[in-house]
C-alpha cells in the first residue's frame, strides 16, 4: 500500500490535512504548488482559511503566488480569507511574501475592509503597517473608519486613527447612532432582512478585550443557521473620535459612557479616564472630586481613577494638595470597597517619586 501523497493537485489538497511533512512530500513528488481543488479553490487559499501558517509558508517558499485569486469565479484572495478568519500568523506570512493589502476580491472587499468589519484590530494594524490605504472604501462606499465605528471595535478605530484614516465625521455619527440603539434588536433586524421574519433566535454575550461581543443567531429546527455579531465599544469609539476631531465632550457625558458597562476593565471606562486626565483643568478636578462623594460605588471609583493622574505632566502634579485628602478618605471607606481600592491605587500614583511623563 502506498501512503505517499500523489504528485498532483488532488494529492496536495489531501496533504494539507495530513500535516506539513505530507505537503513537503507531495511537492517533491511533483504536485503543482498552484494546484486547485475541483471547484477551483487554490491550495494556498485553503491553507490560509484553515489557519495553517506553517503550510502557508511552505507553499509560498515553493513559489505560490500570494495574490492568486481562488474559487470557481476567481473571486477569493488568500489574504482576505485569512483576515476573515482572524488568522494573524497567516496574514503576516502572506504580507511578508508580498501580498498586496489593497487588492479587491469579489464584491469589492479589501483585506482592511474585512478587518474593520470584523473587529480584527491586530490584523488591521498589520495591514496598515504594510501599506494598506486607511481610506480605501469598501463595496458600500464607506471608509474603513466608519465600518469600524459601526462594529464598535475601539482597537480597530485606534489603529485606523494612528494611520490617518479619513471619515471621522461619518464615523462619529455612526458611533453616536449605535450608542442610542439596542444592539441585539439591530442585529436581529439585519438577519430578518436577509432571512425573513419569524425565526426563533438566541443571543450570546462573549467577553473580548475591552468589551463584549454580542452575537445573535437565528434558529431552524433548534439549530443556528445564520448569525451576526457586533462589539459594544461604541462609547469608547465616540470618545476616541471626538478627541481626534478636537471636540471637548462634557465631563458628565464621559462619566456616563464610562459607567455604561459597569466595568472598569472596559474600553469605555479607560478612554473616558484617559481623556479626562489629559485635560488637567479645574473643571475636571471639581467633577472628579464630586464623583468621589457619589452614592454610586463605581462613580466613586471613576473619580479616583481620574484624580490618580489628573494633569500629570513633566513631573508636575497640579491638584495633588487638594486630591490627597479626598483619596485618603475614600481609601478608608469600607462601605465602597471597589472605590476604596481605586483610591489606594490613585494614592500610589501621587506618592510615587515625580518624574517627567
Amino acid at each position: 500500500m502506498n501512503n505517499e501523497p500523489a504528485g498532483d493537485a488532488a494529492g496536495l489538497v489531501e496533504a494539507l490535512y495530513e500535516g506539513e511533512s505530507a505537503v513537503v512530500r507531495a511537492l517533491r513528488a511533483g504536485a503543482p504548488v498552484e494546484g486547485r481543488a475541483g471547484d477551483g479553490t487554490t491550495v494556498l487559499y485553503l491553507a490560509a482559511v484553515e489557519d495553517l501558517p506553517g503550510t502557508v509558508r511552505l507553499l509560498l517558499a515553493a513559489g505560490a503566488d500570494p495574490d492568486r485569486p481562488s474559487g470557481p469565479d476567481a473571486a477569493d484572495l488568500p489574504l482576505c480569507g485569512a483576515v476573515c478568519g482572524g488568522h494573524t500568523e497567516v496574514v503576516e506570512a502572506l504580507l511578508s511574501a508580498g501580498a498586496r493589502p489593497d487588492l479587491r476580491e469579489g464584491f469589492g472587499f479589501t483585506a482592511l475592509r474585512w478587518a474593520a468589519g470584523l473587529g480584527h484590530a491586530r490584523i488591521a494594524e498589520l495591514l496598515l503597517a504594510r501599506g494598506a490605504d486607511p481610506g480605501l472604501p469598501g463595496p458600500e462606499g464607506e471608509p474603513p473608519l466608519v465600518v469600524a465605528a459601526r462594529r464598535g471595535s475601539a482597537g480597530t478605530v485606534r489603529a485606523l486613527l494612528r494611520y490617518g484614516a479619513p471619515g471621522l465625521d461619518g464615523a462619529l455619527e455612526e458611533a453616536h447612532r449605535m450608542l442610542a440603539v439596542d444592539v441585539v434588536a439591530e442585529l436581529r433586524r439585519a438577519l430578518e432582512a436577509l432571512h425573513g421574519p419569524g425565526h426563533p433566535s438566541v443571543v450570546r454575550r462573549t467577553p473580548v478585550p475591552g468589551g463584549v461581543l454580542v452575537t445573535v443567531e437565528l434558529l431552524r429546527d433548534g439549530r443556528p443557521f445564520a448569525g451576526q455579531d457586533r462589539e459594544t465599544g461604541h462609547a469608547a469609539v465616540a470618545t476616541l473620535l471626538e478627541e481626534a476631531l478636537g471636540l471637548v465632550t462634557p465631563s458628565e457625558h464621559l462619566a456616563v459612557r464610562a459607567l455604561r458597562g459597569r466595568d472598569p476593565g472596559r474600553d469605555a471606562w479607560r478612554e473616558s479616564v484617559r481623556v479626562l486626565r489629559l485635560r488637567g483643568d479645574e473643571e475636571t478636578f471639581r467633577a472628579a472630586a464630586a464623583w468621589t462623594a457619589s452614592g454610586d460605588t463605581l462613580r466613586r471609583a471613576l473619580g479616583a481613577d481620574v484624580l490618580a493622574r489628573l494633569g500629570f505632566r513633566d513631573g508636575v502634579r497640579p491638584f495633588r494638595v487638594r486630591t490627597l485628602p479626598l483619596l485618603r478618605e475614600l481609601a478608608g471607606d469600607a462601605a465602597h470597597p471597589v472605590a476604596a481600592e481605586a483610591a489606594v491605587r490613585a494614592l500610589r500614583e501621587h506618592e510615587a517619586p515625580a518624574s517627567p511623563s
